[in-house]
């Protein structure tokens, strides 16, 4: 099958509704998904629906968060209904009562299928490149022992979604490391079947 301009179209446009999630429009941040599509980032990991939950919970909070998002990266399969998508983004986020924000520059790393020709997610994933504190360390007292319990290249989002409420349950990819080796590892095995 050959991919069409519409088939990568239509890719960008998913990785663009990541917006949905920052304005609170969380039928449009379902509709994203296919409905056994999955999530796993440094919060959440599980089905994209219970995502989308835990995510109205957190903008009832203090937890504010922004995503600036690149154009992916596409790679199809031969068959042309499956595609992995590495997208750079920038997560922005802000706890307004901790008076304390972040930036984290992540890449999603998307495994996107086409069912009844349309382009959905299936499975979401993430490599957190670098990140850092948005205010500087004397103006907001910030629990040093926190900050290094987590790699330094997503350190500051991990303490803030910790001190907001929404802690990790286990490490990360990272740039370069085991864990992204693994990852896209799996994704082509998957792009393969």
């Amino acid at each position: 099958m050959q991919t069409t301009h519409n088939d990568r179209q239509q890719l960008n446009d998913l990785m663009n509704g990541w917006i949905h999630r920052d304005l609170g429009e969380w039928d449009r941040l379902r509709n994203l998904f296919h409905p056994d599509g999955t999530i796993e980032i440094t919060w959440f990991e599980g089905l994209a629906s219970d995502f989308v939950e835990g995510s109205m919970r957190m903008g009832a909070s203090d937890l504010r968060t922004k995503h600036m998002i690149g154009s992916p990266l596409v790679t199809f399969n031969a068959a042309g209904n499956k595609a992995l998508l590495e997208t750079n983004a920038i997560i922005i986020a802000e706890n307004i009562q901790l008076n304390l924000g972040c930036e984290c520059h992540n890449r999603f790393y998307d495994l996107a299928e086409k069912r009844d020709d349309c382009w959905k997610l299936f499975h979401r994933q993430s490599v957190y490149d670098m990140g850092t504190f948005t205010f500087p360390q004397g103006f907001v007292d910030i629990d040093a022992a926190i900050v290094a319990r987590y790699p330094r290249e997503y350190a500051p989002l991990a303490y803030l979604l910790e001190k907001s409420g929404f802690p990790l349950g286990r490490v990360f990819a990272t740039r370069g490391s085991q864990l992204e080796a693994d990852m896209k590892s799996a994704g082509q095995h998957w792009l393969s079947l």
